[in-house]
């Protein structure tokens, strides 16, 4: 393989002469950036995503050196990149197959990222998938065992005799096409010397081949005569990793108390200078704030304002006798339920805004919440989009979110305001005002700071309707505290919540003995015996995040499929509708990675996306009528349409189940909400 060296402004590298693209300093930087990413493949310590080069689909795997150790190495031994990418044409010069090297690509700052990209292999098996089924005695379409054991130990005596030490070699690392295996994630192989003994034993020993019949299948293959010592070996790994595991867990424990949490490539350092509580940066890809503080610099912060918070947990314990007492009268007695509060929240789509209209008029959802951002001078593309909601006819409510500035500032928060209140009063009058304001990485450390923003929002958009005060997560003695305390001028026309449940997973999962329904009854407790709101109830923003790597809001313990945040939205919707307490639901947002109803990629309709508007459709203005008594964990719900007839809509949290409905028909549901028209 002939490559060439390249220079551009910011980066270095070498390439394949024979894929040089045509329009080089354009791909590098474009390759270099995940908001690029067709997908994400891995979602880690490094990124893996799919990318394409030139009409080509290549893999990008992007190092990261944002702490000494790997700084030191990439100054003495070379990037991992640049390994990778000797290893993969030393591996194809001995004739072993890895994935095609397209480019190494380097930062020339020390703390940036360094990448290595390959040609994509579609239709590859990851040999991990294979191995866990072989495990569990399962078969596994399309490939068969013997052959893979056989090759995989051919493959592993190659590479040894040929002097590789490979270092990684785990069944993640092991592609299967067209009857071929292919050698991934070269970083750590060591080359130019035959591995020892010990080395061998500790390369085989890291292939999860727990069957003793495969084992020998294996072993044999490779031409090993001391099955005891590979043994050892395989047991003696197994024993590490769990040992590993074990201490890692503690010591990420103790890190995240007194470190930041490590931030994703993409996301800028916070200036130098910058005091504990301003800290804070955009994240583009997620579209929304990061926060750099440690969790011992939050603490630091959190004493300070100890006065503050003592007297938020008076107010809170004041209030809780009244708030239980009308939880348990809300328990008691459902109230009557109409599904007409179906929303969806919206940022502009400046890349293509008639694309963005007409998703919103396929969808069917009549209520839009579009999130202003006061920071920013230019708003024409919000209030273009806003103008053609409204003469559509959709009702329009407007998110007013801070960020630190904004807060430190609240001459520059009322300036904004005077801006924007006259200019999208035309189109609605509600707005909600602030986001996320138990989350300092909006900006706000204590709750005097919001109510300094409330109180300037009541004057300057007087006329309109206020929504707040906005507290993400299930984190109701925020908003218990906020709604009771003693303040002139701080009153809500209805309370809104970012009431999202995703880290329990499903909607129908407890947290602290609370389900969906049950947090939602309870923030309508807090509503109605608040002193400063009426009882009303608005749920502003829910999602589900995906595994879409840097783009995802939250962590990989959340994140979800996408047929699951599909079922998982229509139950949301369903069970917090069907309480009777709150008026609108939004879910953010219609276009996104790492959560929207489309992928930006083509403008892809994801499930999610087909789910909604099936559920807009079939129960839009439908009044339930009953719960049906079928067997636990099936639900069976019975709606009254608009136009007389009736419709059962049910679903099951574990696996299918069998139910009857009202006229003596007995079906199956399952995961994905079902509809029956009746009569």
């Amino acid at each position: 393989m002939k490559t060439e060296p390249f220079s551009i402004p910011g980066w270095t590298g070498e390439l394949n002469a024979g894929l040089r693209p045509s329009d080089l300093e354009g791909e590098v930087r474009r390759l270099a950036d995940p908001g690029s990413a067709l997908k994400t493949l891995h979602w880690g310590r490094n990124y893996l995503y799919l990318s394409r080069m030139d009409g080509m689909e290549v893999v990008v795997k992007q190092f990261r050196h944002d702490r000494l150790r790997p700084r030191l190495d990439r100054r003495f031994k070379g990037s991992k990149a640049e390994r990778s990418w000797r290893v993969a044409q030393a591996l194809l010069a001995a004739g072993i197959l890895t994935p095609e090297p397209v480019m190494r690509i380097e930062s020339m700052d020390e703390t940036g990222p360094a990448l290595y990209v390959c040609r994509f292999l579609d239709g590859a098996i990851e040999a991990r998938y294979l191995l866990r089924a072989a495990n569990a005695g399962t078969p596994f379409p399309d490939v068969d065992l013997r052959w893979f054991l056989e090759e995989l130990g051919k493959t592993a005596r190659k590479l040894h005799d040929s002097g590789f030490w490979f270092r990684d070699f785990t069944s993640g690392n092991v592609l299967i096409r067209d009857g071929a295996l292919y050698l991934v994630d070269l970083n750590r192989t060591r080359t130019g010397k035959v591995p020892s003994l010990s080395e061998r034993m500790r390369d085989l020993s890291r292939m999860p081949i727990l069957r003793p019949e495969h084992q020998e299948i294996f072993v044999s293959s490779y031409g090993a005569t001391g099955k005891k010592l590979y043994l050892l070996y395989h047991r003696s790994f197994l024993l590490k990793n769990q040992t590993k595991n074990k201490v890692r867990g503690g010591t990420r424990r103790i890190k995240e108390l007194f470190l930041p949490r490590t931030a994703h490539a993409h996301i800028p350092e916070a200036p130098a200078d910058a005091a504990v509580r301003d800290r804070v940066v955009w994240d583009h890809l997620s579209d929304q704030p990061h926060q750099h503080a440690s969790r011992l610099d939050k603490m630091r912060v959190r004493l300070a304002d100890a006065r503050l918070h003592l007297e938020e947990a008076a107010v809170i314990a004041a209030a809780l006798p009244r708030i239980r007492s009308r939880y348990r009268e809300l328990k008691l007695r459902r109230e009557p339920a109409v599904f007409h509060g179906f929303g969806i929240a919206l940022r502009p789509w400046p890349e293509d805004p008639g694309a963005l209209l007409g998703l919103v008029d396929d969808l069917g959802a009549k209520h839009v919440l579009l999130r202003l951002h006061p920071w920013e001078e230019d708003h024409d593309a919000e209030e273009e989009l806003a103008r053609e909601l409204h003469g559509r006819g959709l009702e329009l409510t407007f998110a007013l979110p801070q960020n630190r500035e904004l807060v430190k500032d609240p001459a520059r928060w009322r300036r904004a305001l005077e801006e924007i209140g006259p200019r999208f009063s035309p189109y609605g009058k509600r707005f909600q005002v602030g986001q996320a304001i138990n989350r300092s990485k909006w900006g706000i450390w204590n709750l005097n700071e919001y109510v300094r923003l409330v109180q300037e929002a009541s004057e300057v958009l007087q006329g309109a309707e206020i929504l707040g005060p906005a507290v993400i997560d299930f984190e109701h003695h925020v908003t218990a505290a906020v709604l009771n305390l003693k303040r002139p001028g701080l009153r809500f026309d209805a309370v809104s919540a970012l009431l999202y449940v995703d880290r329990r997973g499903a909607p129908e999962n407890p947290q602290a003995g609370f389900d969906t329904e049950g947090k939602v009854l309870l923030l309508k407790a807090i509503a109605d015996t608040a002193r400063n709101s009426t009882g009303r109830l608005w749920i502003t923003e829910v999602n589900w995040p995906l595994r879409e790597g840097p783009h995802s809001p939250a962590g990989q313990a959340v994140s979800v499929g996408e047929l699951e945040q599909a079922d998982y939205l229509v139950r949301y919707y369903l069970l917090a509708l069907g309480t009777g307490a709150v008026e609108r639901v939004f879910w953010w947002q219609m276009i996104a990675k790492g959560y929207g109803l489309v992928d930006p990629m083509g403008l892809r309709r994801r499930p999610a996306f087909d789910a909604f508007r099936e559920l807009i459709r079939e129960v839009e203005g439908s009044r339930l009528e009953s719960i049906l008594p079928v067997p636990s964990p099936a639900r069976l719900w019975l709606l009254r349409r608009p136009d007389g007839g009736q419709v059962a809509v049910g679903w099951s949290t574990a696996g299918p189940a069998r139910v009857m409905l009202p006229d003596g028909t007995e079906v199956e549901v399952g995961s994905s909400p079902r509809y029956f028209r009746l009569g």
